[in-house]
């Protein structure tokens, strides 16, 4: 995972959790990676990860079992997937739809390559 200098990385891990939980990359059950593994594999200071990991519990998405480590929670995926859908379509899909009327794009453009990544597993 690459880090981008405009968000702080807690939020860039815990986004990244997210996504794999939302993509079933992540299954209900999994156990994460260790605080101390996080900080080593990607070089940072392990309260980040620490922080990372305190956001997801606070959502319900991770819960810490004593002695053991962090696991996924019971229902995560149907919890982040609802909170993505969320704000999908305002923060994503308007915007895109948006600037692409902008740029000329006809909707049958759209629906055109909607379809065609669609046919591609993109």
């Amino acid at each position: 995972m690459a880090f981008d200098a405009h968000t702080p990385i807690y939020v860039q891990i815990a986004d990244d959790l997210r996504r794999r939980i939302a993509t079933g990359d992540l299954k209900e059950g999994d156990q994460l990676m260790s605080t101390t593994q996080y900080s080593k594999e990607y070089r940072i200071n392990p309260a980040t990860a620490q922080k990372a990991f305190q956001l997801l519990v606070a959502e319900e998405l991770v819960e810490k079992r004593r002695g053991i480590g962090m696991f996924v929670a019971a229902d995560a995926r149907a919890t982040v997937r609802a909170q993505l859908n969320a704000t999908f379509e305002d923060d994503v899909l308007k915007p895109a739809l948006i600037q692409a009327k902008e740029l000329g794009f006809s909707a049958q453009d759209i629906a055109d390559l909607a379809a065609l990544l669609w046919k591609e597993g993109k």
